[in-house]
């Protein structure tokens, strides 16, 4: 089984910044994949971004538009996702997920197995 743990967000204003942290533990061998999704009220689960956990491949979802950056620290089995200029649309709760599959490309909440708590980001205007 694998354990993650999101953290890191809070009460921004707009154009701030915020970094996310996932921490992994249990059996960190078994996936290979970590993503980030988003979850504003009355919406549904939304792609952010993912990275393949030994070779680094990114992707983003299209709203990103080079505001986000999502990276890992191997050795401490943590990822992370750095957001700049956030908007008030930004506002959601963010979860940290991770995927047996590897591939960079996984955008769709079904294709990862764990999943962290979440971790609410309120972007103020």
């Amino acid at each position: 089984q694998v354990h993650l743990v999101d953290s890191g967000g809070g009460l921004v204003q707009a154009g701030g910044s915020l970094t996310l942290s996932c921490n992994a533990s249990g059996r960190t061998d078994s996936w290979y994949t970590m993503g980030w999704f988003r979850q504003a009220p009355g919406k549904e689960r939304e792609f952010v971004a993912a990275i393949t956990w030994s070779g680094g491949s990114s992707s983003y979802g299209d709203f990103v538009k080079g505001r986000f950056t999502i990276s890992k620290a191997s050795a401490v089995d943590t990822g992370y996702l750095q957001m700049n200029s956030l908007k008030p649309e930004d506002t959601a709760i963010y979860y940290c997920a991770a995927s047996i599959r590897y591939a960079p490309r996984l955008q769709r909440a079904g294709e990862y197995d764990f999943w962290g708590q979440g971790t609410q980001v309120t972007v103020s205007s």
